[in-house]
Protein backbone atom coordinates (compact mmCIF):
# COMPACT_ATOMS: atom_id res chain seq x y z
CA UNK A 1 0.00 0.00 0.00
CA UNK A 2 1.25 3.49 -0.80
CA UNK A 3 2.13 5.08 2.55
CA UNK A 4 0.76 8.41 1.37
CA UNK A 5 -2.70 6.80 0.98
CA UNK A 6 -2.83 5.15 4.38
CA UNK A 7 -6.29 5.18 5.96
CA UNK A 8 -5.27 4.04 9.45
CA UNK A 9 -6.98 6.45 11.89
CA UNK A 10 -4.52 8.61 13.80
CA UNK A 11 -5.21 10.71 16.86
CA UNK A 12 -3.85 14.23 17.32
CA UNK A 13 -1.22 14.63 20.04
CA UNK A 14 -1.48 17.66 22.34
CA UNK A 15 1.69 18.77 24.13
CA UNK A 16 1.74 21.07 27.14
CA UNK A 17 5.23 22.37 26.49
CA UNK A 18 7.77 24.97 27.50
CA UNK A 19 8.82 23.31 30.78
CA UNK A 20 11.52 23.65 29.56
CA UNK A 21 11.55 24.55 25.86
CA UNK A 22 14.56 22.38 24.95
CA UNK A 23 12.86 19.32 26.45
CA UNK A 24 9.72 20.11 24.47
CA UNK A 25 11.73 20.31 21.25
CA UNK A 26 13.37 16.98 22.05
CA UNK A 27 10.01 15.35 22.78
CA UNK A 28 8.68 16.57 19.43
CA UNK A 29 11.81 15.30 17.66
CA UNK A 30 11.55 11.88 19.28
CA UNK A 31 7.83 11.62 18.48
CA UNK A 32 8.58 12.22 14.80
CA UNK A 33 11.47 9.75 14.85
CA UNK A 34 9.38 7.06 16.56
CA UNK A 35 6.45 7.29 14.14
CA UNK A 36 6.49 4.56 11.46
CA UNK A 37 6.18 6.79 8.40
CA UNK A 38 7.88 7.02 5.02
CA UNK A 39 6.14 10.18 3.77
CA UNK A 40 4.87 13.38 5.38
CA UNK A 41 1.23 12.32 5.22
CA UNK A 42 1.87 9.23 7.36
CA UNK A 43 3.16 11.25 10.29
CA UNK A 44 1.12 12.35 13.30
CA UNK A 45 -0.57 15.67 13.75
CA UNK A 46 1.02 17.27 16.81
CA UNK A 47 -0.21 20.42 18.57
CA UNK A 48 2.22 22.19 20.91
CA UNK A 49 1.51 24.98 23.36
CA UNK A 50 5.09 25.96 24.20
CA UNK A 51 4.51 28.14 27.26
CA UNK A 52 7.71 28.85 29.22
CA UNK A 53 5.78 31.27 31.45
CA UNK A 54 4.09 28.52 33.47
CA UNK A 55 5.11 29.24 37.09
CA UNK A 56 7.98 27.16 38.42
CA UNK A 57 6.61 23.78 39.44
CA UNK A 58 9.20 23.00 42.13
CA UNK A 59 8.82 26.42 43.73
CA UNK A 60 5.06 25.88 43.93
CA UNK A 61 5.50 22.43 45.47
CA UNK A 62 7.59 23.94 48.27
CA UNK A 63 5.20 26.87 48.77
CA UNK A 64 7.66 29.42 47.45
CA UNK A 65 6.02 30.28 44.15
CA UNK A 66 2.86 30.89 42.19
CA UNK A 67 0.42 28.02 41.59
CA UNK A 68 0.95 26.64 38.05
CA UNK A 69 -2.42 24.88 37.90
CA UNK A 70 -4.40 27.75 36.31
CA UNK A 71 -1.82 28.04 33.50
CA UNK A 72 -1.72 24.27 32.94
CA UNK A 73 -5.51 24.02 32.90
CA UNK A 74 -5.73 26.89 30.40
CA UNK A 75 -3.17 25.21 28.13
CA UNK A 76 -5.07 21.93 28.33
CA UNK A 77 -8.35 23.60 27.36
CA UNK A 78 -6.72 25.39 24.44
CA UNK A 79 -5.16 22.18 23.11
CA UNK A 80 -8.49 20.38 23.36
CA UNK A 81 -10.21 23.25 21.53
CA UNK A 82 -7.56 23.15 18.82
CA UNK A 83 -8.31 19.48 18.17
CA UNK A 84 -6.04 17.41 20.41
CA UNK A 85 -7.38 13.91 21.09
CA UNK A 86 -5.17 13.38 24.14
CA UNK A 87 -2.64 15.37 26.16
CA UNK A 88 0.99 14.90 27.16
CA UNK A 89 3.28 16.86 29.47
CA UNK A 90 7.03 16.41 28.90
CA UNK A 91 7.81 17.66 32.41
CA UNK A 92 8.04 15.16 35.26
CA UNK A 93 7.59 17.69 38.06
CA UNK A 94 4.52 19.11 36.35
CA UNK A 95 2.79 15.78 36.91
CA UNK A 96 2.28 16.81 40.53
CA UNK A 97 -0.47 19.05 39.11
CA UNK A 98 -1.96 16.62 36.61
CA UNK A 99 -5.34 16.60 38.37
CA UNK A 100 -5.84 20.22 37.27
CA UNK A 101 -5.13 19.18 33.68
CA UNK A 102 -7.48 16.19 33.82
CA UNK A 103 -10.25 18.23 35.43
CA UNK A 104 -10.03 20.94 32.76
CA UNK A 105 -10.69 18.71 29.75
CA UNK A 106 -12.68 15.72 28.55
CA UNK A 107 -9.80 14.07 26.67
CA UNK A 108 -7.25 11.63 28.17
CA UNK A 109 -3.94 12.65 29.70
CA UNK A 110 -0.97 10.26 29.51
CA UNK A 111 0.87 9.95 32.81
CA UNK A 112 4.58 9.86 31.94
CA UNK A 113 5.61 8.63 35.37
CA UNK A 114 3.18 5.71 35.38
CA UNK A 115 4.23 4.79 31.84
CA UNK A 116 7.90 4.84 32.86
CA UNK A 117 7.52 2.69 35.95
CA UNK A 118 5.39 0.08 34.21
CA UNK A 119 8.26 -0.57 31.76
CA UNK A 120 10.72 -1.48 34.52
CA UNK A 121 12.13 -4.97 34.83
CA UNK A 122 14.49 -4.12 37.71
CA UNK A 123 13.25 -4.57 41.27
CA UNK A 124 15.32 -1.67 42.68
CA UNK A 125 15.88 1.53 40.70
CA UNK A 126 17.57 4.87 41.23
CA UNK A 127 16.07 8.22 40.31
CA UNK A 128 17.53 11.40 38.88
CA UNK A 129 14.81 14.06 39.14
CA UNK A 130 14.14 17.52 40.51
CA UNK A 131 13.95 17.93 44.26
CA UNK A 132 10.30 18.84 43.72
CA UNK A 133 9.60 15.53 42.00
CA UNK A 134 11.41 13.61 44.73
CA UNK A 135 9.53 15.53 47.44
CA UNK A 136 6.11 14.75 45.96
CA UNK A 137 6.95 11.03 45.88
CA UNK A 138 5.42 10.75 42.40
CA UNK A 139 7.89 8.05 41.42
CA UNK A 140 7.88 6.44 44.85
CA UNK A 141 4.11 5.96 44.69
CA UNK A 142 4.23 4.56 41.15
CA UNK A 143 7.07 2.21 42.09
CA UNK A 144 5.17 0.97 45.12
CA UNK A 145 2.15 0.19 42.94
CA UNK A 146 4.37 -1.93 40.70
CA UNK A 147 6.41 -3.62 43.43
CA UNK A 148 9.62 -1.72 42.69
CA UNK A 149 11.91 -0.26 45.35
CA UNK A 150 13.06 3.30 44.65
CA UNK A 151 16.48 4.66 45.60
CA UNK A 152 16.82 8.45 45.64
CA UNK A 153 20.14 10.34 45.84
CA UNK A 154 21.60 11.42 49.16
CA UNK A 155 21.27 15.14 49.93
CA UNK A 156 24.61 16.18 48.39
CA UNK A 157 23.94 14.19 45.25
CA UNK A 158 20.43 15.61 44.99
CA UNK A 159 21.97 19.09 45.05
CA UNK A 160 24.27 17.94 42.27
CA UNK A 161 21.30 16.66 40.25
CA UNK A 162 19.65 20.08 40.56
CA UNK A 163 22.88 21.75 39.43
CA UNK A 164 22.95 19.44 36.40
CA UNK A 165 19.34 20.33 35.58
CA UNK A 166 20.06 24.07 35.83
CA UNK A 167 23.13 23.67 33.61
CA UNK A 168 21.10 21.85 30.96
CA UNK A 169 18.36 24.50 31.10
CA UNK A 170 21.08 27.09 30.47
CA UNK A 171 22.22 25.21 27.38
CA UNK A 172 24.84 22.80 28.71
CA UNK A 173 24.71 19.13 27.79
CA UNK A 174 28.32 18.25 27.09
CA UNK A 175 30.72 15.69 28.51
CA UNK A 176 31.21 17.45 31.86
CA UNK A 177 27.47 17.53 32.58
CA UNK A 178 27.13 13.88 31.65
CA UNK A 179 30.12 12.98 33.85
CA UNK A 180 28.45 14.58 36.88
CA UNK A 181 25.28 12.60 36.17
CA UNK A 182 27.29 9.39 35.84
CA UNK A 183 28.83 9.96 39.27
CA UNK A 184 25.38 10.18 40.83
CA UNK A 185 24.31 7.01 39.01
CA UNK A 186 27.43 5.21 40.21
CA UNK A 187 26.64 6.06 43.83
CA UNK A 188 23.05 4.91 43.35
CA UNK A 189 24.45 1.62 42.04
CA UNK A 190 26.56 1.24 45.19
CA UNK A 191 23.34 1.51 47.19
CA UNK A 192 21.76 -1.34 45.28
CA UNK A 193 20.06 0.30 42.32
CA UNK A 194 19.87 -2.00 39.30
CA UNK A 195 18.84 0.73 36.84
CA UNK A 196 18.50 4.51 36.82
CA UNK A 197 15.50 6.57 35.74
CA UNK A 198 16.10 9.85 33.94
CA UNK A 199 13.12 11.37 35.73
CA UNK A 200 13.50 14.96 34.57
CA UNK A 201 13.20 15.97 30.93
CA UNK A 202 16.40 18.02 31.24
CA UNK A 203 18.16 14.86 32.42
CA UNK A 204 16.67 13.21 29.30
CA UNK A 205 18.81 15.59 27.23
CA UNK A 206 21.93 13.89 28.57
CA UNK A 207 23.09 10.79 26.71
CA UNK A 208 22.64 7.58 28.67
CA UNK A 209 25.33 5.77 26.67
CA UNK A 210 27.93 4.23 28.94
CA UNK A 211 26.15 5.07 32.20
CA UNK A 212 27.08 2.79 35.13
CA UNK A 213 23.50 1.41 35.15
CA UNK A 214 20.86 0.73 32.51
CA UNK A 215 19.31 4.13 31.65
CA UNK A 216 15.51 4.35 31.68
CA UNK A 217 14.52 7.59 30.00
CA UNK A 218 11.06 8.83 31.04
CA UNK A 219 10.83 10.96 27.92
CA UNK A 220 11.28 7.89 25.72
CA UNK A 221 8.55 6.11 27.68
CA UNK A 222 6.20 9.03 27.05
CA UNK A 223 7.09 8.98 23.36
CA UNK A 224 6.26 5.30 23.01
CA UNK A 225 2.97 5.62 24.91
CA UNK A 226 2.00 8.66 22.80
CA UNK A 227 2.71 6.93 19.50
CA UNK A 228 0.74 3.86 20.57
CA UNK A 229 -2.26 5.98 21.51
CA UNK A 230 -2.04 8.13 18.39
CA UNK A 231 -2.04 4.99 16.24
CA UNK A 232 -4.96 3.56 18.20
CA UNK A 233 -2.80 0.94 19.87
CA UNK A 234 -3.27 2.35 23.37
CA UNK A 235 -3.76 0.44 26.59
CA UNK A 236 -6.25 1.18 29.35
CA UNK A 237 -3.43 2.39 31.58
CA UNK A 238 -2.55 5.20 29.19
CA UNK A 239 -6.01 6.76 29.36
CA UNK A 240 -6.71 6.51 33.04
CA UNK A 241 -5.30 8.10 36.17
CA UNK A 242 -3.53 5.69 38.56
CA UNK A 243 -5.77 4.45 41.36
Amino acid sequence: MNAARETVPKKTVGILGGMGPAATIEFFRRLVAATPAAVDQAHLRILIDNNPHVPDRSAAIFGRGEDPRPALADMARRLEAWGADFLTLPCNTGHAFQDAIRDAVSIPFIDMIEETVRTLSASRVGLLATTGTVHTKLYAAACERHGVELVVPEADDQDLVMDIIHRVKAGGSGASVREYAARVVERLARRGAEAAIAGCTEISLISGDGMPLPWIDALDCLVQASVRRALNESTEMESEAPQ
